[in-house]
């Protein structure tokens, strides 16, 4: 297996790589309907599929760095929605949801799910997060289940299981995303057309070479997104480590499953033993042959593990 030399070289390489989950990930059957909804006044894009009825179980789904809902989770969506309802957001700053020129930061997409749950009145859930969206549903949960609110109006809602999915969120890794590349060890520029040809093994364990129009096209797709300055203000913030989950994995006492792609190299396999480990009863399931997004890669064997876990 390859090691990367710093996350801030891994994390050049997802952004790279985002727009070629459109290419390498799985056609989605049907696509569910773009809905939207006020949160704190700006839109938030989200995505509803499967059963309405309030006993069904609900799973709501949080996406990673650069990408969108649809992006992560469109290949699996289908299938669980034949046993759940499914909500899957575009998070604040990324995907159709608002993008507003602000300091982003985990406490920040914390409160917006927060007060989107309220909004939508969600009842049980499970919360599934990839990558940073990982880290997101680590502290939510942290939070939620500690009763941490800044007023008794925004206390969290519980969720009733948890996923992490090649989560980010861990202070050692977090902090190497703040380490420069050694000299000639830079690359070309991330988002660019070197930069997603480059980059893609980071990302797919089985990556074929793309050819000449998907680079084009991924390239397209990361100039259109206009989330450059949300991911920003995430990759050059080191205030961001102030929100690791070190020391506070303790207080997730629901049922856990910590699921990671066997050959990720952005975030090593490695802070999935660390998460399951400090996570009381938490069990840890690796998908082989994946790398960072097992549930675009290989979402058969994804839901394989995810689905006995939501049973």
């Amino acid at each position: 297996m390859k090691q990367s030399y710093s996350w801030r070289r891994g994390l050049a390489a997802l952004l790279a790589c985002a727009g070629l989950l459109v290419w390498f990930a799985p056609a989605v059957a049907a696509e569910p309907q773009a809905q939207t909804l006020k949160v704190f006044g700006v839109d938030i894009r989200y995505y509803e599929m499967g059963p309405r009825d309030p006993q069904a179980p609900t799973v709501v789904l949080l996406h990673g760095l650069g990408s969108n809902a649809l992006g992560n989770w469109g290949a699996v969506m289908p299938q669980l929605a034949q046993t759940h309802h499914v909500i899957a957001l575009d998070q604040l700053g990324f995907g159709g949801s608002a993008k507003p020129i602000v300091d982003y930061s985990i406490q920040l997409w914390v409160d917006t799910l927060g007060e989107f749950l309220r909004e939508k009145k969600v009842g049980a859930f499970t919360l599934i997060g990839e990558s940073l969206g990982g880290w997101i549903a680590a502290q939510y949960a942290i939070q939620s289940l500690q009763g941490i609110a800044a007023d008794p109006a925004f206390t969290l809602p519980r969720p009733v299981k948890l996923v992490l999915c090649d989560a980010a969120g861990r202070r050692a890794t977090m902090a190497a995303m703040f380490t420069p590349p050694p000299d000639g060890k830079r690359g070309p520029p991330p988002v660019s057309l070197a930069g997603v040809k480059a980059s893609v093994g980071a990302v797919f364990y089985k990556a074929r070479v793309p050819s000449a129009g998907d680079v084009r096209a991924s390239l397209q797709w990361n100039l259109d997104k206009d989330d450059g300055w949300t991911v920003h203000s995430v990759t050059s913030n080191p205030a961001l480590l102030d929100e690791a989950v070190d020391g506070q994995l303790g207080a997730i006492r629901i049922p856990t499953l910590v699921v990671w792609g066997e050959h990720d190299e952005l975030v090593p396999v490695d802070d999935g033993r660390w998460y399951a480990a400090g996570i009381p009863g938490a069990k840890l399931a690796l998908i082989a042959e994946t790398a960072h997004v097992p549930m675009t890669e290989a979402p058969e064997a994804f839901l394989k593990v995810l689905l006995p876990f939501l049973r």
